[in-house]
């Protein structure tokens, strides 16, 4: 990168320490080249000039040549407004100003040319254009202003520091103006006549100056490309560089537990999906190589019983297995589980979380140590320095988006050899985001459901419907069954107008009265103790509803409950809505889910209900979700939000990320450590780009 483009944001003309500092708080940018890539979101087109004749109020711009004249003061002081007729020989159009008028009174002069851009309105049957953008004449055409103009994305603060999209387009143009603006080439000529990519200065400048419309297009698609190429560099390089240089542990055999618990303690015949993934896995850990897998599987598709499996094979070769979750109620439905099938072989199996009483933990740490501990599985607290294993041989991790990335890296300082990794998912990804974001991991897919499941109805009902909701509730609990009543709130909160567990519980419990209905009621804030103890009461049947906030999204298993209520379902994400309904439909019986919801609804979340009530189908659901909320950045630590990618739209530009993995890919094979000359830029180019000291997104 050149010294210009690093240089400070306050050195730009027109810029200065304040307003640098309020780019820095708003937008992230400290330097001309963070400027350089706040791009446009959308292009005014200014290359036609109309005339007056010709306009009518429907268009959404208009862009006249013409003089003022019969400038007018209307109104008293607070309602004061300046009004001018302007003309340009083929008819007339009023100009109106609220704000600025000393300003205008002093700019306009009448006896000359003025350029006026704005959108249309009618007042009195005759056209109107309240503060329009005025430039002389003479000033947009020398300036080569007509065109193709950037708009770009800014906020009311700035706005208030002359930092609107105007004055942003301004500042920039100032930027890529002065003679020390040059962009130096960083991808190889090869890629650029193979690709057909427009030269990185010319993207540039085409991207917030377009020449045409054809060349923005152009220098989109460039910059676009390079964004995923480069992602994809890096994740390959990481996947190359493992797959070369870091041994994995040989698992060479299945044996004596695998055998068993495949032949005589596993009580159901496997999917084909899931005898096809343990097979992918099974042949990552015998190869030598250390494996670093994603298994995706939507909610119920049998994940735990296949991370079991894989367990059994570290443990006929000698090895240790542990796996981690993110609550303490999931781990301790997983703990259950592995359990209950460990028992039947003879393995010692234990539950670490921050609950565990001392003397169990202490006497826990010490058969870990020595080696009598075969599986350990627990919470964030395996990860506590005191956790130390005997020959740790594969790592699970569960609903691993719930983890901070430092906590999953240390993970991997828990055993002297690097052991095995898999990644466990209920929340499906999208094939273009697993391509660019989990470009470094291997990827396996349950995509089959366990024989017997039923589809889930699910239906969106407002809250004026809650009397009926109660009432099919009523019908399902006399049939025996259960239900869930989830809400997104503990407490009643002056900001949020939602339903809350307290208020909703007062009314469910009026609704249905003791002793002929029975409550739970679980949420974050009660003890681990208590919390267990209401599941538990769930669990056997002891009460027929349990009114709870997310702290069931993951972890509870009641096969005998088939009704799902989300209270505020609008407040949920689609994912959570997802998971949340994948509590019920876990026995033989058919399910439902009831997304309540007030009348008032915005745009997106009214595009959830939809899709929830649509589809059962936890892919489908991921890709509406992804287009709503963006990937997440997997170079750094954060998690949600968009994907370290300025331009590129995942949902849109599949066609682009298909062809920047390919480039990516052929310049991997030939080139792991990018020592050939021809690659020299793209080696510079990915350090100076990096965040940090450690690449996180190496770490699954």
């Amino acid at each position: 990168m050149s010294q210009y483009l690093q240089t400070s944001i306050e050195y730009l003309k027109g810029i200065g320490p304040q307003k640098a500092e309020t780019l820095k708080k708003e937008l992230g940018i400290f330097t001309f080249d963070d400027f350089l890539h706040h791009y446009p979101f959308r292009y005014v087109d200014r290359s036609q000039i109309y005339t007056i004749s010709e306009l009518d109020a429907g268009v959404a711009h208009i862009q006249v040549k013409g003089k003022f004249s019969d400038f007018k003061l209307e109104g008293a002081a607070r309602t004061k407004r300046l009004k001018a007729v302007f003309s340009d020989g083929t008819g007339y159009i009023d100009v109106v100003w609220f704000k600025g008028i000393s300003w205008i009174q002093k700019y306009i002069q009448p006896n000359k040319e003025y350029v006026l851009f704005g959108k249309p309105g009618e007042f009195n049957r005759r056209l109107n254009i309240v503060h329009p953008e005025i430039e002389e004449a003479k000033d947009f055409l020398s300036q080569g202003n007509a065109g193709f103009q950037p708009v770009y994305s800014t906020t009311e603060i700035l706005k208030r520091k002359g930092l609107e999209s105007k004055g942003i387009q301004k500042a920039i143009k100032e930027l890529i103006s002065n003679p020390n603006f040059k962009i130096h080439e960083i991808l190889p000529q090869s890629i650029l006549d193979e690709y057909r990519l427009m030269d990185r200065h010319s993207a540039f400048l085409n991207i917030h100056f377009p020449q045409s419309d054809e060349a923005q297009k152009k220098a989109e698609f460039r910059l676009k490309f390079e964004e995923l190429f480069f992602l994809q560099l890096k994740m390959m390089r990481i996947k190359g560089v493992r797959r070369k240089d870091v041994p994995g542990i040989v698992f060479s055999k299945v044996g004596e537990y695998f055998n068993k618990f495949y032949n005589d303690v596993l009580p159901f015949e496997l999917t084909n999906a899931q005898k096809r993934v343990v097979k992918e896995i099974r042949f990552d850990m015998g190869s030598g190589k250390q494996m670093n897998r994603l298994l995706q599987g939507d909610v119920g598709s049998g994940k735990t019983v296949v991370g079991f499996m894989c367990m059994l094979i570290a443990i006929d070769n000698g090895m240790q297995a542990t796996m981690m979750a993110p609550t303490e109620i999931l781990a301790q439905q997983h703990y259950n589980n592995i359990r209950s099938f460990a028992d039947e072989l003879g393995l010692n199996t234990a539950l670490l979380t921050g609950s565990t009483p001392q003397k169990a933990r202490r006497e826990m740490l010490a058969s870990l140590e020595n080696g009598q501990l075969h599986i350990l599985v627990g919470t964030h607290a395996l990860i506590e320095d005191k956790v130390k294993f005997n020959n740790l041989g594969l790592t699970i991790i569960d609903e691993q988006h719930r983890f901070g990335v430092q906590q999953r890296a240390k993970l991997w300082n828990k055993s002297l050899s690097v052991p095995h990794v898999l990644v466990m998912t209920a929340t499906p990804i999208p094939r273009t985001l697993a391509m660019t974001v989990y470009g470094d991991l291997d990827t396996s897919i349950i995509d089959e459901m366990p024989a017997g499941r039923k589809p889930i109805n699910t239906a969106h009902r407002y809250d004026t419907n809650r009397l009926r909701v109660f009432g099919f509730m009523k019908e399902e609990i006399e049939k025996g069954r259960q239900a869930y009543i989830v809400y997104p709130l503990i407490a009643e909160s002056e900001k949020l107008d939602y339903k809350n567990l307290i208020d909703g519980y007062e009314a469910v419990t009026r609704a249905f009265p003791p002793p002929k209905y029975t409550v739970s009621i679980v949420h974050g804030k009660m003890k681990p103790k208590d919390k267990e103890f209401e599941m538990q009461r769930f669990k056997r049947g002891e009460t027929q509803i349990m009114v709870a906030t997310t702290v069931i999204e993951v972890g509870v298993d009641v096969p005998n409950a088939t009704v799902m209520i989300m209270e505020s379902a609008e407040r949920f994400g689609l994912s959570q809505l997802h998971q949340l309904r994948g509590r019920v439909g876990r026995g033989g019986e058919q399910s439902y889910c009831i997304l309540m919801t007030s009348h008032k609804l915005s745009h997106d979340a009214r595009l959830r209900m939809e899709t929830m009530v649509r589809t059962n189908n936890g892919f489908e659901i991921a890709e509406v979700d992804l287009k709503l909320r963006g990937p997440g950045d997997i170079e750094g630590v954060r998690q949600s939000g968009i994907v370290d990618l300025k331009l590129t739209d995942l949902t849109k530009d599949k066609e682009i990320i298909i062809l920047a993995r390919m480039a990516a890919e052929k310049v991997v094979e030939q080139d792991l450590h990018l020592q050939l000359p021809q690659h020299q830029f793209l080696l510079n180019y990915l350090r100076s780009r990096r965040k940090d000291g450690f690449n996180w997104s190496r770490v699954s």
